[in-house]
C-alpha cells in the first residue's frame, strides 16, 4: 500500500530555504495579491512550515482569502498545506479553526471536478484527526457511485485507510467494499477493492477469487499480482489449499505482465517443490531475462534463479540443468555484469550429458566476441576464457575442445584475456597428459606471434617445463632458432654487412629532402651496429629486443632449460649459443644506455642459468627441471583462485552454518522463578545481554545496538541526545532520541543537522513538543554518494513553554562516518588486481607505526580494521623469514576497488621489536584512498593487541 498512498499532487517546485521572505509581504501577498502571487506566497508558505518554523495568525488569512478559490494549481497547494500545518493545540484538542477546513473538504469531495474529487480522497488517507474525518464519511461513501474511475478508486483507497486506522467510522466497510468489488467494472478499482479485501477481510477476497477462477487470465495485470499475492498468503498459511490454486499459478506464468510472471514463478516454487513446477518457472524466468531491457531486471532475475537452484533441492538439481543451454541465450544481452552471473549460472547448472555442448555454444560466442569492437569486448573475451577454463577443469572429457577455442584468442597477447589462456594452458598441460602432445604442438605454433612480454614468458616458461621428450625439445629449440636472429656476426656475410653498414663517423653526410632542400644527419644518431639486422622478425623477436628486460632473461632461461633436456650435445651447444647471443646483445644495448638493456638482477640471473646449464652439475640440473614442476604442482592444489569470483564468495558464506557451545543455558522470563523481584531482574538482564549480544566482535554487521550508539549532548545539558547510527546500504539512518531534562515543557523541539563529506540530509527531522521529563525518538536520514569518511554535526533548537519566544541551543557532538561500513571484503584474481593495480591513479602510502612484534598478527590486525580480504595464500604467509607481504582488495557498495599492499618486516638485529614497513593503497578515487589511509592510522593509534613474546629460535 505505501506506493498506492503516495500522493499524486506533489511535483510542485517550490522555492529554497535560502530565499529571504517577509512575513507581511507574504501576508499582504496571500490576502490581497492576484492568483500568481497567492501562488507564490503559498509555495513559500508551504516551504517555512516544512523548515520548523512559524507564522502567527497565517491559518486564518488562507481560510478567509485563499480556500475559497477555484484555481487547481491553488486547491493541489492547500492539500498539501493542509497535510503539513498542526491541526491541534499544545493540549492536543483540535483547532477551532478545523472545522471550516473540514466544511471545504466537504465540498470538494463534491465538487463537479473528478480531479479535485479524487485529490481530495488521496489527501484523505493522510489525516490522522478522526473528528475531521467523521463528518466527511457520507460524502465518501458517495464518491463509490461517481461516473470516473479515478474517484471511485482513490474512494477505495480512502475508505481502506480509514478502516485500518480507524474502524468505528466505517464498521461495514469490508461488506461495502464486497458490494462495490462486485459490481465494479473497470481494473483499478477492482484492484483497489480486492487489494482491501485481501487485507480486511482476507474470506470475502477469496470467496471472489473461488468464483472467478477461470476468469483471472483475462483480468488485468494490476489485478493479477494482487490474486497471486492473495493466494501466497492462503496457500502458507492452509496448505491444503495449494491443489486448489496451483493450476491458476500455472496459468499465470503466460500472462502478457512481466511483473505478474515474475511473481507467478516465485509463488509457484513456494507451493510446489516437485520438479515439473520447478522447471516451469525456471523457465519463466529465463524468459524474463531475454526479453526484458533493463539491465537491472536482468541481473535481480538471474539472481532469483542462482537462488533456485540452491534453495529447490534435490528437485532442482533433477529438473534445472536440463536449462542450461537457455541460460546461455541470456549472452545475448550487451552488459558485462549480466554476462558474468550467467556465465557462472550456467557453469553451476552443466552436467557431464551437457558439457560438450556448453564448450561449442561458448566457443561459437567466443568466435563472434573475438570480432566485437564495444567497450567491455575484450573484458568479456576474458569472461569467456575463463568460462572455458572452468569447463575443463570441471569436466576433463571436453578439454581437448576447449583447447583450440582458447589457443584461437591468444593472438598477439595484447588483449587482457591472453593471460588467462595461458594459466588455462599452464593446468592442462599438467593435469591432461593425454592432450599435452596436442596442446603443445598447438603452443609452438602460436608463440612466435606473441609481441607481450608477459604473455611471451610465460610461453616460454611452458615451452621448456614441458618439453619431456627429446623430439619437443629439438621442436622447441628450433621454434627460438626461427623466432631469434644470429647476433653473434661472426660469418663472412656478417662482417661484409657491418662494413657496409658501418657509418663514415668523420663529418655528417647531407641529406635531399623530397622539397628539394638539404637535411644533416651525424653519426652520432644512426643506430647501433647489428641494429638494422634484428629491427625484423617476429613478433616475439620484438617482444625480447624491445619489450620488458626480464622478458629476455626468462628466453636465456628457457634456452639453459632446453640445453639440458636436448639428447645430443650440438643441439644443447646450440641453446646456449642462442641464449649467449642474446645475453650479450642485451649486454651491449645496457652498456649503450638504450631502453632495452638488462638490468643487473636480469643478467645475474640469466648468467646463473647459463653456467648451470654449461657445467651441467646433478644438483643444479635437478633444481632447474624438477623443482620447477613441483613447486607447479603444489601451486595448482591450492584452491583454483583464478577461477572463483564474488559470487562464489558470497555464496560459501551464507552457507556457513551459526555455531552454538555446547550446553549453552537457555533462559526463559516466563519460567524466572521467585516473585515479581526476581522475575524483572531476570527480564532486564535477559534483555540486556541481548542488546549486547556480539558487541566487540569483528565485523559491523555482528554488533549489537548498544555499541552503535553514539552520545550527542552531555548529561548535564537541557536536553540529552543520543543516537544510534545505522548503515543502511545507500544511506545512514539516525535513530536520535531526545531527552527532555527540565521540568519545563519544550515546544518545537527540533534536531538540526548538516553534513561534511560526500553526504546528503535527505529530509529534515520533524519538531516535537516534549513535556517535563518526557523523551522522544526522532529519524534521520542521510544520503551517502561515494566511499569516503564524512562527519554529521548540529544542534537541538527547542522554545520553553510560557517563557514567550524564548528558544534555547544545544550542540550536539560530531558524528564521525567510517569508511569500513561501506566497504566489503571481496576477492579478484590475480591478473585483475594488477590490471587495477597499474590503472588506478590515486595512491596513498602509510607507514606502520604499531606495538605489534608478530607479522601475521599485524596482518590479522589490519584485515579487521579496514574490513578487507587478503588475496595472498596462507602459504605464502607461512614461514619465519622476517619479512611478508600481502595483497589486499575489497569493494564497496557503490562498485569501487580498494587495493592495497603490505609490506612489513622485523628487524633481525632487534628481537621483540616492533613490526616496521608501509602499506601502499591504491585507488580510483581520491577519497576512498585518503580514507582508507586514515582509518589505518587511526588503527595504530587505536589500543592494539599486546605484543606477542617471540620464540627464541633453537
Amino acid at each position: 500500500m505505501a506506493g498506492v498512498e503516495q500522493p499524486c499532487y506533489t511535483l510542485i517546485n517550490f522555492p529554497t530555504d535560502s530565499e529571504p521572505y517577509n512575513e507581511l509581504q507574504l501576508k499582504h501577498d496571500l490576502e490581497k495579491g492576484d492568483i500568481k502571487k497567492k501562488t507564490e506566497a503559498l509555495k513559500k508558505a508551504i516551504s517555512i512550515i516544512l523548515s520548523g518554523d512559524k507564522i502567527p495568525g497565517l491559518l486564518m488569512i488562507i481560510i478567509r482569502f485563499v480556500l475559497p478559490l477555484q484555481d487547481h494549481t491553488i486547491k493541489k497547494l492547500l492539500l498539501i498545506f493542509w497535510e503539513i500545518v498542526p491541526k491541534t493545540t499544545p493540549d492536543g484538542k483540535l483547532m477551532q479553526e478545523m472545522i471550516l477546513v473540514c466544511d471545504a473538504y466537504r465540498k470538494d469531495l463534491q465538487h463537479p471536478n473528478e480531479f479535485l474529487r479524487g485529490s481530495t480522497l488521496r489527501f484523505l488517507c493522510k489525516l490522522k484527526e478522526p473528528e475531521l474525518l467523521e463528518p466527511l464519511m457520507p460524502a465518501i461513501r458517495a464518491c463509490l457511485e461517481h461516473r470516473h474511475s479515478y474517484v471511485r478508486r482513490n474512494a477505495v483507497l480512502a475508505i481502506f485507510t480509514i478502516y485500518r486506522n480507524f474502524e468505528f467510522l466505517i464498521p461495514d466497510a469490508p461488506e461495502l467494499i464486497a458490494n462495490f468489488l462486485e459490481q465494479e467494472q473497470d481494473m483499478s478499482c477492482k484492484r483497489n477493492a480486492f487489494l482491501m479485501l485481501l487485507h480486511a477481510e482476507q474470506e470475502r477476497a477469496l470467496s471472489y477469487l473461488s468464483a472467478r477462477l477461470d476468469q483471472v487470465h483475462g483480468f488485468g495485470d494490476i489485478l493479477q499480482l494482487v490474486i497471486v499475492e492473495l493466494i501466497y498468503k492462503v496457500c502458507h498459511a492452509n496448505p491444503s489449499e495449494r491443489s486448489r490454486f496451483i493450476r491458476t499459478v500455472y496459468g499465470l506464468l503466460n500472462a502478457p505482465s512481466a511483473a505478474v510472471r515474475y511473481e507467478a514463478a516465485g509463488t509457484l516454487v513456494t507451493l510446489s517443490n516437485a520438479p515439473a513446477a520447478i522447471k516451469a518457472a525456471a523457465a519463466c524466468y529465463i524468459d524474463l531475462i531475454v526479453k526484458e531491457s533493463d539491465n537491472n531486471v536482468k541481473l535481480i532475475v538471474v539472481g532469483r534463479l542462482a537462488a533456485l537452484r540452491e534453495e529447490g533441492g534435490e528437485a532442482a538439481t533433477r529438473a534445472l540443468p536440463d536449462l542450461a543451454m537457455d541460460v546461455l541465450r541470456v549472452l545475448a544481452s550487451s552488459d558485462l555484469d549480466v554476462r558474468k552471473r550467467t556465465l557462472q549460472l550456467a557453469l553451476e547448472l552443466v552436467t557431464s550429458s551437457h558439457a560438450e555442448q556448453l564448450v561449442q555454444v561458448l566457443r561459437k560466442e567466443a568466435a563472434r566476441a573475438h570480432g566485437a569492437d564495444h567497450d567491455d569486448a575484450a573484458k568479456y573475451r576474458q569472461l569467456l576464457v575463463r568460462a572455458l577454463h572452468k569447463a575443463a577443469h570441471k569436466f576433463p572429457e571436453v578439454a581437448g575442445s576447449v583447447a583450440p577455442a582458447l589457443l584461437e584468442l591468444l593472438g598477439d597477447g595484447s588483449e587482457p584475456a591472453a593471460a588467462d589462456v595461458m594459466l588455462f594452458l599452464r593446468s592442462a598441460l599438467h593435469t591432461f597428459v593425454d592432450l599435452r602432445d596436442q596442446i603443445y604442438q598447438r603452443l609452438l605454433e602460436a608463440v612466435s606471434g606473441i609481441r607481450v612480454g608477459k604473455v611471451a614468458r610465460s610461453a616460454l616458461w611452458l615451452l621448456a617445463e614441458f618439453a619431456d621428450s627429446p623430439a619437443r625439445a629439438q621442436a622447441a629449440l628450433n621454434a627460438l632458432q626461427a623466432v631469434i636472429p644470429d647476433l653473434s656476426g661472426n660469418s663472412d656475410e656478417d662482417k661484409e654487412e657491418k662494413e657496409a653498414a658501418k657509418p663514415d663517423t668523420s663529418a655528417p653526410r647531407q641529406l635531399v629532402t623530397s622539397d628539394g632542400t638539404y637535411a644533416t644527419q651525424s653519426a652520432f644518431n644512426l643506430p647501433p651496429p647489428g641494429t638494422t639486422q634484428a629491427s625484423s622478425g617476429p613478433a616475439l623477436w620484438q617482444a625480447l629486443r624491445e619489450g620488458e628486460s626480464f622478458t629476455a632473461a626468462c628466453a636465456c632461461s628457457c634456452l639453459a632449460k632446453l640445453a639440458l633436456k636436448l639428447p645430443t650435445t650440438r643441439d644443447s651447444t646450440k641453446a646456449l649459443h642462442l641464449a649467449a647471443a642474446l645475453l650479450a646483445y642485451h649486454k651491449q644495448n645496457a652498456a649503450a644506455n638504450t631502453q632495452s638493456g638488462l638490468t643487473a638482477d636480469d643478467i645475474e640471473h640469466a648468467s646463473i642459468c647459463l653456467l648451470a646449464a654449461a657445467a651441467k652439475p646433478a644438483v643444479i640440473s635437478s633444481a632447474l627441471l624438477g623443482g620447477s614442476r613441483d613447486a607447479l604442482a603444489a601451486l595448482l592444489q591450492l584452491p583454483d583462485r583464478q577461477l572463483l569470483d564474488d559470487i562464489d564468495k558470497d555464496r560459501e558464506s551464507k552457507r556457513t552454518e551459526r555455531k552454538v557451545e555446547i550446553e549453552t543455558g537457555i533462559q526463559f522470563a516466563a519460567l524466572a522463578g521467585g516473585g515479581a523481584a526476581v522475575s524483572h531482574h531476570d527480564i532486564f538482564e535477559l534483555s540486556l545481554s541481548k542488546a549486547l549480544q556480539g558487541r566487540g566482535s569483528g565485523s559491523g554487521e555482528d554488533r549489537g545496538k548498544l555499541s552503535k550508539v553514539t552520545q550527542l549532548t552531555g548529561f548535564s545539558d537541557p536536553v540529552y541526545a543520543e543516537a544510534i547510527v545505522a548503515v543502511n546500504q545507500y544511506d545512514i539512518v539516525l535513530d536520535v532520541l531526545v531527552v527532555n531534562q527540565t521540568d519545563d515543557t519544550l515546544q518545537n523541539c527540533t534536531v538540526e543537522l548538516a553534513t561534511l563529506g560526500d553526504l546528503r540530509l535527505v529530509e529534515r527531522p520533524a519538531a516535537v513538543v516534549l513535556a517535563p521529563r518526557d523523551f522522544a525518538t526522532i529519524k534521520a536520514h542521510v544520503k551517502v554518494a561515494s566511499t569516503e569518511n564524512g562527519i554529521i554535526f548540529g544542534n537541538i533548537v527547542y522554545e520553553v513553554s510560557g517563557a514567550g519566544l524564548d528558544r534555547g541551543v544545544v550542540v550536539l557532538n560530531d558524528i564521525h562516518i567510517d569508511i569500513v561500513d561501506y566497504i566489503q571484503p571481496a576477492h579478484c584474481v590475480d591478473t585483475d588486481f594488477r590490471q587495477m593495480w597499474a590503472e588506478f591513479e590515486w595512491e596513498n602510502k602509510v607507514s606502520v607505526n604499531t606495538n605489534i612484534t608478530d607479522l601475521r598478527e599485524y596482518l590479522d590486525h589490519l584485515l579487521a580494521s579496514t574490513n578487507m580480504k587478503c588475496l595472498t595464500p596462507d602459504k605464502a604467509l607461512s614461514g619465519q623469514c622476517g619479512f611478508m607481504a600481502a595483497n589486499l582488495y575489497a569493494r564497496s557498495i557503490f562498485g569501487e576497488d580498494a587495493l592495497a599492499n603490505l609490506s612489513i618486516e622485523t628487524p633481525l638485529h632487534k628481537p621483540g621489536a616492533p613490526v616496521v614497513g608501509h602499506v601502499r593503497i591504491r585507488a580510483k578515487s581520491q577519497g576512498m584512498a585518503l580514507s582508507l589511509g586514515d582509518k589505518i592510522n587511526m588503527m595504530h593509534k587505536a589500543p592494539q593487541p599486546k605484543p606477542s613474546n617471540p620464540i627464541p629460535a633453537a
